[in-house]
């Protein structure tokens, strides 16, 4: 059994996205959502594996090429990102956390998210 304790802290990724949200992002600045988590501890951790998909109920599709490597097996406190370039604007995205554990175990450890629109600023002209 894989333990690891985790706390979700998101930045430009939301638990709940209200209808009609949309975030500003400045004009010629990338579009990304960066999934950003900490966990408390960690036993056998080998990786994370983030997974995205257009609805909560999937399908989600593993965006990571190769894991954000894990810290193994600690009690300190450990911070991780990822940063999903690939997003298309005014749309929303879902998001969850698979552990990969030293011996090859799989564990979604978070459920799915929304992320929240992202909508250029227009340009003067």
């Amino acid at each position: 059994m894989l333990r690891t304790m985790i706390a979700l802290w998101l930045c430009g990724v939301a638990l709940a996205v209200p209808a009609g949200a949309c975030t500003t992002v400045a004009a010629g600045a990338p579009l990304e959502n960066v999934v950003k988590w900490t966990t408390a501890s960690e036993q056998d951790a080998f990786g994370f594996d983030i997974f995205r998909g257009d609805a909560e109920s999937g399908p989600f599709t593993k965006l990571t090429a190769t894991p954000v490597l894990g810290a193994g097996t600690t009690d300190e406190t450990n911070v991780y990102k990822y940063s999903d370039k690939a997003i298309e604007r005014d749309r929303t995205y879902w998001y969850y956390i698979e552990l990969i554990s030293t011996s090859g175990g799989r564990e979604k450890i978070t459920p799915a998210w929304a992320s929240t629109p992202k909508c250029p600023a227009e340009t003067a002209t």
